[in-house]
């Protein structure tokens, strides 16, 4: 997920060494907020999110969750009621928000680009990366989806397909109004392939590292405007 504290840097120090000039749209999609109030639940999430991170589902205990968040156990089961709900609700603090951005981004591709593909990938894509730039805890959550990854738990891609299958549905549905000629089949391999590398991208473990005198958000919005460009073409072909 990283330090609790206001981030009030500028997201854009440093474009100059990737050549980048200035972009609003993602400038508003990777700005951060400047403050962070965090309640008794947030902070019982915020310990379960890294602690997911650090040893996965089953090898955290409730019990550590508490210590972590300096709550007790009364307090998990008023809020959550069980460890699987609260696993569940770690996967829908961050994935409720960036599912509607995502969408929100989409309906604004189809109205101001309409049949235009890259703007369509664009909405998928710079969500998830700027949740990734979140110093509130990003970092950890894409340790978690790695877990998710790793760790059969059927429960959890119940929900997570019951919650969130239908934004996969919606960017499936645009991608193939832009390409006429891709078969079913091929758009949703498709579809796993980019999100399998935007989650590889997410957690920024690549052959292309930030530079030191990048800022954060550049880099990010750079790997955007690549894995945006790849997946284009990679959708493209016949």
């Amino acid at each position: 997920m990283r330090d609790m504290h206001a981030w009030n840097a500028s997201p854009f120090d440093d474009t100059s060494a990737y050549g980048l000039g200035s972009n609003d749209r993602l400038n508003r999609v990777f700005e951060m907020p400047s403050t962070v109030h965090f309640s008794t639940k947030d902070r019982i999430l915020g310990a379960a999110e890294e602690l997911f991170a650090q040893y996965g589902f089953a090898g955290t205990s409730l019990r550590q969750v508490t210590s972590r968040a300096d709550v007790n156990i009364a307090a998990v089961n008023y809020h959550f009621g069980s460890k699987e709900n609260l696993v569940n609700e770690v996967f829908r603090r961050r994935m409720d928000e960036m599912s509607e951005r995502r969408l929100t981004a989409l309906k604004a591709a189809q109205k101001d680009h309409p049949g235009e593909l890259e703007p369509i990938l664009a909405a998928f894509v710079e969500p998830a990366l700027a949740m990734a730039q979140d110093r509130h805890g990003g970092g950890a959550f894409i340790r978690v989806i790695a877990r998710a990854y790793a760790e059969k738990n059927d429960g959890l891609r119940k929900f997570l397909s019951d919650q969130y299958g239908h934004v996969l549905r919606e960017f499936g549905k645009a991608i193939a109004a832009c390409i006429p000629g891709l078969t079913k089949e091929a758009l949703y391999w498709r579809l796993d392939f980019l999100s399998g590398a935007l989650t590889y991208a997410m957690a920024d473990f690549g052959l292309i590292k930030r530079p030191s005198n990048v800022s954060e958000a550049a880099h990010r919005e750079h790997a955007a405007q690549e894995l945006i460009r790849f997946a284009a073409a990679g959708f493209a072909l016949k």
